[in-house]
């Protein structure tokens, strides 16, 4: 049955083209924007999730930046502790040559006091952006390393980096050694040095500054090729007999070294001495050193003065100790340089598979999208002339009234 005021064919036919339309202005749009998932209207779910990945990506950017500003700070000061490092070698070169007594003295410690002025330099120098690692001013310093997302919210995660006093200033003599009985132990009263004959030879060194000793105070000490050292706290301090546990302070880290034939005896009835004895089959070296509270970590580099025999001899202990202290400082420094490296190029490659999970969620499939545009317009085309035939045929109808 035919009818004038029901087009049927007219109402599928538009219907088909409407819905034709809708999905050719949504491929338009997929192709326009490039991604299949442009709004929360397209997919609320897998918006969301890339909204929050999108987030993410912003904030490591910023913690790439920071990774970034804090190896650039952390390469300053490791450069600076090397050179300091390369300095304090030179300076025991100059110790060294200052060990015979047919040497000008007075013109080596002239080039000592040159290396100890350019480490000053170098330590003062060695800043980025007005941060100084080595000098001992500026404290540890915290450098954001990651973001940590969990179940249970959004937390920041650091790389802490300890900074290391090679300052050379803050020193203040004391005159904290003075020799026992032993008769072929140097001291200036700030450092000394003595040899242990070997098969029983025993020397004594007292080490008192008294009771004048203040929290973080430290007096080290080498044997042979080791080292042991004490920091006074605050309780030995404020005792009555901080002598005494300074030399038993000391006394328990030389024997925790293990030294083999090597033993060491505290005298209570003289505060603050220790005896050393010789038991093993070679002569024994011990040199010790005082560093005060308020030295910088290199501050008992103003005691160095080869000018003298015994101050020659004690000077090689400090040195080798400065050496070390510069040593560990570099260590350290490298050690945590390379972690932020490590930390900085896994943020980078996290970074990108994070991008690469947004495009896998939200990014359209240009080639699908360009297959179904051509089909959508084609389709459109024959859904307009469709309507069209439709929206003929009640013309026919006239036919029947002739």
């Amino acid at each position: 049955m035919s009818s004038i005021l029901t087009n049927t064919g007219a109402m599928v036919a538009l219907q088909s083209l409407k819905s034709t339309n809708a999905d050719l202005a949504k491929t338009q749009s997929l192709i326009s924007t490039g991604k299949s998932v442009a709004n929360a209207k397209d997919n609320a779910a897998i918006w969301a999730i890339s909204k929050v990945m999108e987030a993410d990506v912003k904030g490591f950017k910023g913690i790439s930046d920071s990774l970034s500003l804090g190896e650039s700070t952390v390469a300053v000061a490791r450069q600076a502790s090397e050179t300091v490092t390369d300095l304090l070698t030179k300076m025991k070169g100059k110790i060294v040559a200052s060990q015979q007594d047919n040497v000008d003295r007075g013109k080596i410690q002239t080039d000592i006091a040159a290396l100890r002025d350019q480490i000053t330099s170098v330590v003062g120098a060695a800043q980025f952006n007005g941060l100084n690692l080595v000098n001992g001013t500026s404290g540890n310093v915290d450098i954001l390393s990651s973001l940590d997302r969990s179940s249970a919210g959004v937390a920041t995660s650091v790389i802490t980096v300890n900074q290391e006093n090679l300052s050379t200033g803050g020193y203040t003599a004391a005159n904290v050694f003075t020799a026992g009985t032993a008769s072929v132990v140097s001291t200036d009263g700030d450092t000394f040095v003595m040899s242990l004959d070997k098969g029983g030879g025993t020397d004594e060194i007292v080490i008192a500054n008294g009771g004048a000793w203040a929290a973080g105070d430290n007096v080290t000490m080498r044997i042979g090729g080791k080292t042991a050292s004490y920091t006074v706290s605050a309780a030995d301090a404020a005792s009555t007999t901080p002598d005494d546990l300074v030399a038993i302070g000391l006394k328990n880290a030389i024997e925790a070294l293990g030294i083999a034939d090597l033993t060491v005896d505290y005298d209570s009835g003289t505060p603050g001495e220790l005896a050393f004895t010789n038991n093993g089959t070679s002569d024994l070296s011990v040199s010790g050193q005082y560093r005060n509270a308020t030295a910088g970590g290199l501050g008992a580099i103003q005691a160095i003065d080869v000018s003298t025999g015994p101050g020659a001899q004690a000077a090689l202990g400090i040195v080798e100790t400065l050496i070390q202290t510069s040593i560990d400082a570099a260590a350290a420094f490298g050690s945590v340089e390379g972690r932020i490296e490590t930390q900085s190029e896994f943020i980078g490659k996290l970074t990108d598979s994070l991008k690469a999970g947004i495009g896998s969620m939200v990014d359209a499939n240009m080639e699908e999208a360009s297959a179904r545009l051509q089909a959508l317009q084609v389709q459109q085309q024959l859904g307009i002339q469709s309507l069209s035939i439709a929206n003929q045929a009640p013309q026919s109808i006239l036919s029947l009234f002739r």
